[in-house]
């Protein structure tokens, strides 16, 4: 009975703290950096504000190959890009001013003056 009973607070123990469970507390009680907090905030664009139209997938898609294509880093690669009636909205964090520069630029190419809200972030 009592090799039962340690079987048992042992297959409970195991069971209760697998890898799962603990990468779900890890991920629940770290410290967010500021684009996770931004991604929080109701008004700020997420990816799931992309439109479904050929048009906006399409001008996201070009500006996104253009970047990655690039020699920049791969937090400028992973930024995030969202179109919505011709207007693109980038977010993230980038390593220098000259790549969020590089890729306002390559964003203002894709789709035209006045359809680029940079607000990507230079980490320092």
């Amino acid at each position: 009975m009592r090799n039962f009973a340690f079987i048992l607070l042992v297959a409970v123990a195991f069971c209760g703290c697998d890898s799962a469970t603990q990468s779900r507390y890890d991920r629940d009680t770290e410290t967010t950096s500021l684009s996770d907090e931004s991604d929080r905030i109701q008004s700020v664009k997420t990816p799931f504000d992309q439109n479904e139209n050929k048009a906006d997938i399409d001008t996201t898609a070009e500006i996104r190959r253009q970047v990655v294509d690039s020699e920049m880093s791969t937090n400028a690669h992973n930024i995030k890009i969202i179109t919505q009636k011709g207007k693109v909205t980038l977010l993230g964090p980038v390593q220098s001013i000259a790549e969020k520069q590089q890729i306002e630029v390559i964003a203002l190419a894709v789709a035209g003056k006045g359809n680029v809200d940079n607000q990507l972030e230079v980490q320092l």
